[in-house]
């Protein structure tokens, strides 16, 4: 039978917080892969709902289930393995109250309960059931249930007065058994919690192989988890995420079949004891080798007729560091056993004396670690990664207290500990975190000192906090902004091409029947002043008036032409251009404009001719020019200053700087500067820069703008340079002599 290498699905109910957790877990299902020779994917699980509906549904191989999700499809699977705590697969709940408000089952009445979550056996079902099964109905007795999530929170709800009671998984029904436990949620602050009684035990939560697996992976899953910490590879560390010493069949009836060996050295350890000639006096090893030695029946010989000179050498050294220290030690070695490189790792401890023996004593404990070391490289990256990581990475306190940045959160955001929880960051993934997401929501985006950075955040249990990545898409941003923008402009420019022909003809004959109007007053008004009328004053005012009409409507006019210019095409038959006369006429068009608002500075260099329509390109420089001009202050003309520069680019390009002293412009202005309609000044169409940029981009060309507010603006634009003419004669052909 062909052995399947398609990956193993372990998914796990949502009790995991902490970043070490995670990282454990991940090394668990990495130890599994390597024994198996098949990869195993670890998953959380959202809620346990979700973990008991993909059990159900069959679409997870195994799964680190609660006492009665193991329970209740363990008929339905290949077998289920119970975790085994101080030596028991088996656990009991214990009800806890704070030690300076003890209570009784009798005084439970109105009390404040705290629970773990509906589906956690020890955190709420044997509670429930232990006080249903002595009359006390929770909903009737207790004034106050919650479910907090996670044992630490439920915890700590007791001790700050928040709830009066909550209950805890107890190995055995014992109280100084019980202070283990809670000192490894509480710490110092265990003491402060006492438990009043204990339920009845159930059998243990534990890991549910389903029938998805085959019979042979099974077995093997069985043979690995029930030896991972027993036979001396020093993977005890990997249990730590379910809090286990490891992992038992319960029942005698074992569905699975024996496993199919692998080719790979089994671990190894042996225990000793030695006398002050180191001196074997007691031996133990599972196997009965070690270092590819039988050391079976040792006792009375040496260390190094037991174990070999090359085994022995090492710790001959560490015994001789223990004696001049008086404390014990601890030693690492590599050895080629048998064609193989192993890891070992040797303690050595001085015994105390047994009454009326004055001989030295000392312990000694060696342990095949290669396992774990296989596993380092992979423990070391995953531990590096918020410190390798390139883009910022921060984890949070719920109240926005700053737990860790990595290096490039604080090269990002230099004010992040100053600041503290009303950096901008760490309120927008706090509001994000507290108001909640629904699916498909896009992520939250911050905008910071011109950059925007869209942040991932994540949320973390035990203890509570939020894991939040913080990623620079401005230039994505900035693709967005140009894209809307295009879109903008092609659907002004068909909206321009409609409006601008269907003006143009009333606009045509109201200027020519106001231009008459005009013309035909100014006529009567002078027989009127001939011949000594009053009325020729009241004509004057009519006069005035009809010019300010002609002049809007000419203004009008100006503004049909530039939306039909944000909409026409460029022209199909360019020329070649001089950029610098078309410059120079630009600048006498806008000398007597210049001359009350500042002065002129100008910085030419030769320049390529450029491919385009010289009609266009002066429109491009007037606006420009107009643009800077306009927004210098006339009352300050003696300081400012109107800089007109061209030169050629280091790739050969057209560059053309308009730069003035003007009153620049906001940092959201900018962002919108070649918008149509968009301006800072309140006579403007908002037309001008837009037409000018739409100019520049079809022929080629870019169009930016730099400003600070209150220093003036940089309007720079680059254009390519004219094509290469082909030669219109023909090469000479060369003659054969």
């Amino acid at each position: 039978m062909t052995t399947s290498t398609a990956p193993i699905r372990f998914m796990l109910f949502p009790s995991l917080g902490e970043v070490r957790e995670h990282v454990r877990v991940d090394l668990f299902g990495r130890a599994l892969s390597e024994r198996l020779g098949r990869p195993v994917v670890v998953e959380l699980a959202p809620t346990y709902e979700a973990l008991e509906a993909e059990l159900a549904a069959g679409r997870v191989d195994m799964a680190w289930g609660t006492s009665e999700q193991c329970t209740a499809f363990e008929p339905r699977a290949r077998a289920v393995l119970r975790a085994v705590r101080s030596g028991s697969w088996h656990y009991h709940s214990a009800l806890v109250c704070r030690a300076d408000a003890p209570l009784t089952l009798e005084t439970l009445e109105g009390k404040r309960a705290a629970w773990v979550a509906p589906r956690s056996t020890g955190g709420h079902l044997l509670p429930m059931r232990f006080l249903e099964s002595r009359g006390l109905r929770p909903e009737e007795v207790l004034s106050e249930q919650r479910f907090l999530g996670t044992y630490r929170k439920a915890l700590q709800a007791v001790l700050s007065g928040e709830s009066d009671v909550a209950a805890i998984f107890s190995n055995h029904p014992d109280e100084h058994a019980m202070r283990a436990t809670l000192a490894s949620y509480l710490g110092a602050d265990a003491p402060r919690l006492v438990p009043f009684v204990f339920t009845e035990a159930t059998l243990s939560d534990g890991i549910i192989l389903t029938r998805r697996l085959s019979e042979e992976d099974a077995a093997a899953l069985v043979s690995v988890l029930t030896r991972m910490n027993t036979d001396g590879s020093g993977l005890e560390m990997l249990m730590g995420p379910f809090r286990v010493e490891g992992f038992v069949l319960p029942s005698s009836e074992a569905r699975v079949g024996t496993p199919a060996r692998r080719a790979s050295r089994s671990a190894e350890y042996v225990a000793a004891e030695l006398d002050g000639e180191l001196r074997c006096l007691r031996l133990f090893s599972p196997s009965g080798r070690v270092f590819g030695r039988d050391v079976r029946g040792a006792e009375g010989r040496t260390l190094t007729e037991v174990l070999g000179a090359e085994a022995a050498e090492p710790l001959m050294a560490l015994v001789r560091a223990v004696r001049h220290g008086g404390e014990g030690g601890r030693l690492e070695y590599c050895l080629e056993i048998e064609g193989e490189t192993r890891c070992y790792a040797a303690e050595i401890t001085p015994c105390t004396p047994a009454p009326g023996d004055a001989g030295e004593r000392l312990g000694l404990l060696v342990r095949d670690v290669s396992g774990m070391r296989a596993l380092e490289e992979p423990l070391y990256r995953l531990a590096s990664f918020p410190l390798l990581h390139p883009e910022p990475l921060l984890e949070l306190g719920m109240d926005g207290a700053l737990r860790y940045a990595n290096p490039a959160s604080h090269k990002a955001f230099p004010d992040l500990v100053m600041r503290g929880a009303e950096h901008p960051l760490m309120e927008a993934a706090l509001a994000w975190a507290w108001r909640g997401a629904a699916s498909g929501e896009p992520a939250p985006t911050v905008h910071l000192d011109g950059r925007y950075w869209e942040l991932t955040v994540a949320q973390l249990w035990d203890p509570p906090g939020l894991r939040v990545f913080a990623k620079d898409v401005t230039l994505r941003k900035q693709m967005e902004a140009r894209l809307i923008q295009a879109d903008r402009l092609s659907a002004l420019g068909s909206l321009a091409a409609a409006v601008g022909h269907e003006m143009n003809n009333p606009l045509a004959f109201m200027l020519a029947n106001l231009t008459f109007v005009r013309e035909e007053l100014e006529r009567l008004g002078e027989l009127l002043r001939e011949r000594g009328d009053a009325q020729a004053k009241e004509l004057d005012d009519v006069l005035e008036a009809l010019a300010e009409t002609s002049e809007g409507a000419s203004r009008l006019k100006h503004i049909v032409r530039d939306l039909r210019t944000l909409s026409r095409k460029p022209p199909e038959h360019q020329a070649r251009v001089q950029v610098q006369p078309v410059l120079e006429n630009a600048l006498k068009l806008i000398r007597g404009e210049l001359h009350h608002r500042a002065r002129l500075e100008k910085d030419f260099h030769d320049v390529p001719a450029v491919d385009g329509d010289e009609a266009r390109l002066s429109q491009l420089f007037l606006n420009l020019l107009l643009n800077a001009v306009q927004s210098m202050d006339a009352g300050a003309a003696a300081d400012n200053v109107l800089r007109v520069a061209a030169y050629t680019g280091p790739d050969g390009e057209v560059v053309v700087e308009v730069q003035d002293t003007g009153k620049g412009l906001r940092p959201e202005l900018l962002s919108r500067i070649f918008e149509p309609f968009v301006t800072a000044r309140p006579s403007s169409t908002g037309l001008g820069l837009s037409v000018s940029h739409a100019i520049v981009t079809s022929l080629g060309g870019t169009l930016r703008a730099e400003s600070r507010e209150g220093r003036g603006t940089l309007l720079t634009v680059t254009l390519p340079p004219a094509a290469e003419l082909a030669s219109p004669y023909p090469a000479p052909a060369l003659l054969a002599g």
